[in-house]
């Protein structure tokens, strides 16, 4: 139902209309692009773009909420801006390592996501950035200045999710990675398509066997030096159990040339480390050796240390102890026989001494019968 056959509805009461009013998507219309930032200007109205054919199964594994498009322009100058929202900054930063492409150095900088992060690749006429949940590509970027840049970052700030973004990208070595390798993956379809981009196509099978079902997340990059060359595979769980686990799982799904290119898979913690087709053994230990993850164990128990008391101390115990107990026990003997005393002289025969309803029972080991007068 629209906004306005809403407004409309003869059923619908006002209060009722009060309390729908914002729960109306077209009534809250929350445009990420805005109307100009810096020194361009809008030349349309926010439209819906195409998603792209190869991108749809990765957009939709990110959680992909809404996405806009809009053109702008700076004298003769013209830009198109692209941005997609989604679901949170892991599934943002997914989509985000699909469209960046490898870079020979880093862009200026701004801003929109840094290169020290490794969240911006740029060239000549496209730019992709990142900002929070906000993945951003811009066509024919290569008119604009870090000034406008960070005029366009600050307009996302303000509407992007806070949430930080994923740390798996810095457990992977910074010496010989190729910048704009780097891919992450939160399920198969990025997973898979990491492996084909970084030329590993012969590793699909690891999709299957990476867990991501019992909340993995993955991260890829490649690194060259001179003529060594790998890729570092880094596969992070929620528990070391779960690593465990898939660390045989993934064993077995190598494919069986792994062995003979040097494939091998060690265990940190929660992290598995994954060099795929190494140049050299060597080389593969060298940047294996080289991930940096460390895990720290925190014990925030409140704690105290256990002593045995003095022996004078523990026989003080004792002695007032049985002093206590001996002293109730004769107040309760001597309470017990004054009753009984008080209640023979008021009421004579009818509490005690009534032996004829009064028998004991005997288990007849000897002749002589009990005569119950004896004790009452």
């Amino acid at each position: 139902m629209s906004s306005r056959s809403l407004l409309r509805h003869p059923l619908l009461p006002c209060p009722l209309l009060i309390v729908l009013l914002p729960l109306v998507p077209s009534l809250r219309a929350d445009t990420v692009l805005p109307s100009h930032f810096g020194k361009w200007t809008a030349n349309n109205a926010v439209q819906s773009p195409a998603t792209p054919a190869n991108a749809k199964d990765v957009l939709t594994e990110s959680g992909l909420e809404s996405a806009e498009t809009r053109t702008y322009s700076n004298g003769n100058a013209a830009i198109t801006v692209t941005t997609y929202r989604l679901h949170d900054p892991s599934g943002a930063y997914e989509a985000y390592t699909f469209f960046q492409e490898p870079k020979n150095s880093c862009p200026q900088s701004s801003e929109l996501t840094p290169c020290s992060a490794s969240a911006d690749a740029s060239s000549a006429k496209t730019r992709v950035a990142l900002v929070g949940n906000i993945l951003i590509t811009i066509d024919n970027a290569g008119s604009l200045t870090s000034e406008d840049l960070d005029a366009l970052s600050k307009q996302m700030n303000a509407k992007a999710d806070k949430t930080p973004p994923p740390p798996i990208p810095n457990y992977l070595p910074t010496r010989d990675r190729i910048p704009g390798t780097e891919k992450y993956a939160l399920g198969p379809a990025a997973f898979r398509t990491a492996l084909s981009t970084l030329d590993r196509p012969e590793y699909r099978a690891l999709s299957d066997a990476a867990g991501f079902s019992s909340g993995a997340e993955a991260m890829f990059a490649q690194y060259q030096n001179k003529g060594d060359a790998a890729v570092v595979l880094l596969i992070d769980y929620p528990t070391p159990q779960l690593a465990g686990l898939h660390w045989k799982h993934l064993e077995q799904a190598l494919p069986p040339s792994a062995k003979s290119d040097g494939t091998s898979i060690e265990r940190k913690g929660t992290l598995l480390a994954i060099v795929l087709a190494p140049s050299s053994p060597s080389y593969a230990a060298r940047v294996r050796d080289a991930v940096n993850y460390e895990t720290q164990v925190t014990w925030n128990e409140p704690t105290h240390t256990i002593t045995d008391p003095p022996i004078t101390t523990v026989l003080a115990k004792i002695i007032i102890a049985t002093g206590v107990f001996m002293l109730v026990a004769i107040v309760f003997g001597v309470a017990f026989g004054g009753v009984r005393v008080l209640l023979k002289n008021l009421f004579p025969g009818k509490v005690f001494d009534r032996p004829e309803q009064m028998d004991v029972l005997q288990l007849g080991l000897s002749g002589k019968r009990i005569n119950s007068r004896d004790f009452y």
